[in-house]
């Protein structure tokens, strides 16, 4: 699922971009109104989260302007603001759905993909499959040919990565990030350590793990 996170914190933006990401999704971000309306014109993503106190265009300009022009992905918006009023605002400016802050992260994933899937989306609310590989969108568990394989969290963390583009190279850096989102006590060699158990546990599929130097990982295909 592509996603569009549009937070002006910096530090809550990044925290966000990284647990998402760890979650399967592909986050874009930006906290900025006005570039916000540029990104989502550029680049339409399957879901959007929505901050309401933003500089240039607040959140609510931005979703009015977006629906305007016929902009429709789904809008979960995310403000500190928690009256009534301010979430009836919302949802009648267009939002699909309304959180206020804090939140739960586990939260915020179930309602974006249960957005997805009531708009039919192709993101992680459907099942991604591949060779026979499936992933479920609501746990993020990795079946074989309807078989579950296991796998520990981060082997199942970097195998949902990569079957997001199988075929093609996944830098070893882009992973490090996914599989090891907000921690800090390892090295970016660590990633080699879990590619060598999921290749391993892939054997019996047929599927292989390969490393490319300098480039990073990809799934080839069954020969």
């Amino acid at each position: 699922m592509k996603l569009l996170l549009v937070e002006d914190d910096a530090a809550m933006q990044a925290a966000m971009q990284r647990a998402l990401e760890r979650r399967g999704f592909q986050v874009s971000t930006c906290g900025d109104g006005a570039r916000a309306l540029d990104r989502w014109r550029a680049a339409v993503p399957d879901a959007v989260v929505l901050d309401l106190s933003l500089p240039g265009l607040d959140g609510l300009q931005v979703l009015a302007q977006a629906r305007a022009e016929g902009l429709d992905a789904p809008v979960i918006i995310l403000t500190a603001r928690g009256t009534v009023g301010d979430r009836i605002l919302g949802l009648n400016t267009g939002a699909d759905d309304y959180l206020p802050k804090p939140f739960d992260l586990d939260e915020l994933e179930a309602r974006l993909r249960a957005l997805v899937r009531r708009r039919g989306g192709n993101g992680p609310a459907d099942t991604t499959s591949w060779c026979g590989l499936r992933v479920d969108a609501s746990s993020g568990a990795v079946y074989h040919l309807d078989k579950p394989l296991e796998l520990a969290p981060r082997e199942a963390a970097l195998l949902r990565a990569l079957l997001g583009r199988p075929g093609h190279a996944v830098a070893k850096e882009r992973l490090f990030e996914i599989v090891f989102a907000g921690d800090d006590s390892v090295q970016i060699e660590a990633v080699e350590v879990v590619a060598y158990r999921l290749r391993k546990k892939l054997a019996p599929t047929g599927v292989q793990l390969v490393t490319l130097r300098g480039l990073g990982y990809l799934l080839q295909a069954p020969a």
